[in-house]
Protein backbone atom coordinates (compact mmCIF):
# COMPACT_ATOMS: atom_id res chain seq x y z
CA UNK A 1 0.00 0.00 0.00
CA UNK A 2 1.36 3.46 -1.00
CA UNK A 3 1.24 5.44 2.49
CA UNK A 4 0.79 9.09 2.35
CA UNK A 5 3.82 10.23 3.00
CA UNK A 6 4.94 8.68 -0.11
CA UNK A 7 2.70 10.78 -2.60
CA UNK A 8 4.36 12.33 -5.13
CA UNK A 9 3.54 15.05 -7.59
CA UNK A 10 3.68 14.67 -11.87
CA UNK A 11 4.06 17.60 -13.62
CA UNK A 12 4.16 17.19 -17.55
CA UNK A 13 4.92 19.95 -19.14
CA UNK A 14 4.78 19.87 -23.35
CA UNK A 15 6.50 23.10 -25.37
CA UNK A 16 6.61 24.42 -28.82
CA UNK A 17 9.87 25.69 -29.82
CA UNK A 18 10.54 29.13 -31.23
CA UNK A 19 11.08 28.67 -35.28
CA UNK A 20 14.12 31.82 -34.19
CA UNK A 21 15.77 28.76 -32.57
CA UNK A 22 16.23 27.15 -35.71
CA UNK A 23 18.19 30.11 -37.26
CA UNK A 24 20.75 30.12 -34.09
CA UNK A 25 24.67 28.35 -34.70
CA UNK A 26 25.16 25.10 -34.06
CA UNK A 27 27.89 25.68 -31.66
CA UNK A 28 25.21 27.68 -29.62
CA UNK A 29 22.75 25.12 -30.16
CA UNK A 30 25.17 22.54 -28.64
CA UNK A 31 26.12 24.70 -25.74
CA UNK A 32 22.84 25.33 -24.62
CA UNK A 33 21.55 22.00 -24.87
CA UNK A 34 24.60 21.12 -22.48
CA UNK A 35 23.16 24.27 -20.28
CA UNK A 36 19.83 22.39 -19.79
CA UNK A 37 21.23 18.87 -19.53
CA UNK A 38 23.18 20.75 -16.47
CA UNK A 39 20.38 22.26 -14.80
CA UNK A 40 18.42 19.10 -14.76
CA UNK A 41 21.54 17.22 -13.15
CA UNK A 42 21.56 19.55 -10.54
CA UNK A 43 17.97 19.74 -9.93
CA UNK A 44 15.83 17.97 -6.67
CA UNK A 45 13.38 16.44 -9.30
CA UNK A 46 13.02 12.92 -10.61
CA UNK A 47 12.93 13.79 -14.73
CA UNK A 48 12.58 11.83 -17.94
CA UNK A 49 12.44 13.75 -21.88
CA UNK A 50 10.67 12.90 -24.79
CA UNK A 51 9.90 14.12 -28.30
CA UNK A 52 6.93 14.35 -29.91
CA UNK A 53 8.26 16.18 -33.24
CA UNK A 54 5.96 15.95 -36.02
CA UNK A 55 3.68 13.73 -34.25
CA UNK A 56 1.11 16.64 -33.11
CA UNK A 57 0.65 20.27 -34.29
CA UNK A 58 0.52 21.71 -30.69
CA UNK A 59 3.61 20.38 -29.01
CA UNK A 60 7.22 19.04 -29.96
CA UNK A 61 8.60 18.10 -26.67
CA UNK A 62 7.68 16.86 -23.19
CA UNK A 63 9.50 17.15 -19.46
CA UNK A 64 8.05 15.06 -17.49
CA UNK A 65 8.70 16.30 -13.98
CA UNK A 66 8.20 13.80 -10.15
CA UNK A 67 9.12 15.89 -7.02
CA UNK A 68 7.94 15.72 -3.36
CA UNK A 69 6.66 19.37 -3.81
CA UNK A 70 5.16 21.68 -6.23
CA UNK A 71 7.87 24.33 -5.55
CA UNK A 72 10.64 22.17 -6.61
CA UNK A 73 9.05 21.75 -10.00
CA UNK A 74 8.52 25.56 -10.19
CA UNK A 75 12.16 25.92 -9.60
CA UNK A 76 13.71 23.44 -11.91
CA UNK A 77 11.32 25.00 -14.68
CA UNK A 78 12.53 28.69 -13.51
CA UNK A 79 15.93 27.81 -14.53
CA UNK A 80 15.16 26.33 -17.37
CA UNK A 81 13.58 29.34 -18.33
CA UNK A 82 16.88 31.64 -17.75
CA UNK A 83 18.57 29.03 -20.10
CA UNK A 84 19.30 29.98 -23.73
CA UNK A 85 17.19 27.41 -24.30
CA UNK A 86 14.23 28.44 -22.76
CA UNK A 87 13.98 31.43 -24.23
CA UNK A 88 13.33 29.94 -27.44
CA UNK A 89 10.67 27.54 -25.43
CA UNK A 90 6.75 28.03 -25.52
CA UNK A 91 4.58 26.19 -22.96
CA UNK A 92 1.42 24.40 -24.91
CA UNK A 93 -0.16 21.62 -21.97
CA UNK A 94 0.90 21.60 -18.76
CA UNK A 95 -0.55 19.41 -16.18
CA UNK A 96 -0.06 18.87 -12.37
CA UNK A 97 -1.33 15.57 -10.82
CA UNK A 98 -0.35 13.21 -7.65
CA UNK A 99 0.64 9.47 -7.13
CA UNK A 100 -1.79 7.69 -4.70
CA UNK A 101 -3.26 4.84 -3.78
CA UNK A 102 -5.99 3.35 -5.84
CA UNK A 103 -9.18 2.66 -4.63
CA UNK A 104 -10.36 0.09 -7.06
CA UNK A 105 -6.88 -2.16 -7.41
CA UNK A 106 -6.66 -5.03 -5.29
CA UNK A 107 -2.53 -4.74 -4.60
CA UNK A 108 -1.05 -1.48 -4.21
CA UNK A 109 0.90 -0.54 -7.26
CA UNK A 110 3.37 2.43 -7.43
CA UNK A 111 4.12 4.32 -10.52
CA UNK A 112 6.88 3.15 -12.58
CA UNK A 113 8.30 6.38 -12.97
CA UNK A 114 8.59 6.85 -9.10
CA UNK A 115 10.37 3.65 -8.94
CA UNK A 116 13.27 4.29 -10.42
CA UNK A 117 12.47 1.81 -13.16
CA UNK A 118 14.08 2.31 -16.82
CA UNK A 119 11.86 3.90 -19.20
CA UNK A 120 10.26 2.11 -22.26
CA UNK A 121 10.32 3.74 -25.66
CA UNK A 122 7.23 5.45 -25.86
CA UNK A 123 4.77 6.98 -23.64
CA UNK A 124 1.78 8.13 -24.08
CA UNK A 125 0.04 10.92 -22.32
CA UNK A 126 -3.36 12.08 -21.76
CA UNK A 127 -5.91 14.03 -18.81
CA UNK A 128 -8.90 11.47 -18.01
CA UNK A 129 -12.15 12.69 -16.83
CA UNK A 130 -15.33 10.85 -15.97
CA UNK A 131 -18.45 12.24 -15.87
CA UNK A 132 -20.02 13.16 -12.17
CA UNK A 133 -22.82 10.37 -12.91
CA UNK A 134 -20.09 7.95 -12.14
CA UNK A 135 -19.09 9.08 -8.81
CA UNK A 136 -22.59 8.74 -7.59
CA UNK A 137 -22.90 5.09 -7.75
CA UNK A 138 -22.63 2.83 -5.39
CA UNK A 139 -18.90 2.27 -4.94
CA UNK A 140 -19.96 -1.87 -5.02
CA UNK A 141 -20.77 -1.11 -8.24
CA UNK A 142 -18.44 1.10 -9.74
CA UNK A 143 -15.95 -1.57 -8.39
CA UNK A 144 -17.15 -4.46 -10.14
CA UNK A 145 -16.73 -2.24 -13.27
CA UNK A 146 -13.29 -1.47 -12.67
CA UNK A 147 -12.43 -4.95 -11.92
CA UNK A 148 -13.65 -5.81 -15.54
CA UNK A 149 -11.64 -2.82 -16.81
CA UNK A 150 -8.53 -4.29 -14.60
CA UNK A 151 -8.61 -7.68 -16.49
CA UNK A 152 -8.90 -6.39 -19.65
CA UNK A 153 -5.41 -4.25 -18.55
CA UNK A 154 -3.90 -7.32 -17.23
CA UNK A 155 -4.33 -9.33 -20.51
CA UNK A 156 -1.36 -6.16 -21.67
CA UNK A 157 1.84 -7.23 -20.03
CA UNK A 158 3.56 -4.94 -22.18
CA UNK A 159 1.87 -1.89 -21.61
CA UNK A 160 3.20 -0.25 -17.87
CA UNK A 161 0.39 2.31 -16.95
CA UNK A 162 1.53 5.13 -14.52
CA UNK A 163 -2.08 6.35 -13.01
CA UNK A 164 -2.11 9.98 -11.28
CA UNK A 165 -4.53 12.04 -9.90
CA UNK A 166 -5.51 15.39 -10.15
CA UNK A 167 -8.82 16.13 -8.23
CA UNK A 168 -8.70 19.67 -6.88
CA UNK A 169 -5.33 20.60 -7.92
CA UNK A 170 -5.80 20.83 -11.75
CA UNK A 171 -8.71 20.35 -14.65
CA UNK A 172 -9.16 17.09 -15.16
CA UNK A 173 -9.46 14.07 -12.79
CA UNK A 174 -6.63 12.09 -14.02
CA UNK A 175 -3.71 12.08 -15.36
CA UNK A 176 -2.38 9.06 -17.22
CA UNK A 177 0.49 8.05 -18.73
CA UNK A 178 0.89 4.69 -20.67
CA UNK A 179 4.19 3.11 -21.38
CA UNK A 180 5.31 0.25 -23.79
CA UNK A 181 7.70 -0.47 -26.75
CA UNK A 182 4.76 -1.61 -28.80
CA UNK A 183 2.75 1.16 -29.93
CA UNK A 184 -0.25 -1.33 -31.49
CA UNK A 185 -0.32 -2.98 -28.26
CA UNK A 186 -1.46 -0.16 -26.68
CA UNK A 187 -3.72 0.67 -29.73
CA UNK A 188 -4.92 -2.67 -29.23
CA UNK A 189 -5.68 -2.15 -25.47
CA UNK A 190 -7.62 0.78 -26.07
CA UNK A 191 -9.55 -0.31 -28.59
CA UNK A 192 -10.58 -2.91 -25.61
CA UNK A 193 -11.25 -0.72 -23.04
CA UNK A 194 -13.82 1.21 -25.48
CA UNK A 195 -15.96 -1.85 -25.00
CA UNK A 196 -15.87 -2.00 -21.27
CA UNK A 197 -18.96 -0.52 -18.76
CA UNK A 198 -16.42 2.15 -17.86
CA UNK A 199 -16.32 3.63 -20.95
CA UNK A 200 -19.59 5.04 -20.43
CA UNK A 201 -18.61 7.36 -17.83
CA UNK A 202 -16.03 8.72 -19.70
CA UNK A 203 -16.13 12.68 -20.72
CA UNK A 204 -12.97 13.12 -21.81
CA UNK A 205 -9.76 11.86 -22.76
CA UNK A 206 -8.04 14.07 -24.93
CA UNK A 207 -5.55 15.41 -25.91
CA UNK A 208 -3.74 11.64 -26.52
CA UNK A 209 -0.39 12.68 -26.99
CA UNK A 210 2.37 10.12 -28.51
CA UNK A 211 5.73 11.05 -27.00
CA UNK A 212 9.36 9.25 -27.84
CA UNK A 213 11.95 8.91 -25.43
CA UNK A 214 14.67 10.96 -25.77
CA UNK A 215 17.63 12.65 -23.88
CA UNK A 216 17.87 15.86 -23.36
CA UNK A 217 20.95 16.66 -26.00
CA UNK A 218 19.75 14.28 -28.60
CA UNK A 219 15.90 15.59 -27.91
CA UNK A 220 17.12 19.37 -28.26
CA UNK A 221 19.53 18.36 -31.56
CA UNK A 222 16.39 17.28 -33.29
CA UNK A 223 14.21 20.43 -32.86
CA UNK A 224 16.83 22.36 -35.95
Amino acid sequence: MMEESKRTFFNFSFFKIDPKWRWMADLAKEESAKEIEQVIRNSKVKFRAYSTLGLRDDAEFLFWFSADNVEAIQEVISKIYLTVFGKYIIPSHVYLSSTRQSMYAKAGRVSSFVEGNDPLRYAVVYPFIKTREWYLLPVEQRKKMMDEHIMVGQKFPQVVLNTTYSFGIHDEDFMLAFETDNLHAFQDLIMELRETQVSRYIERDTPMIVCVKKDIIPLIASLG
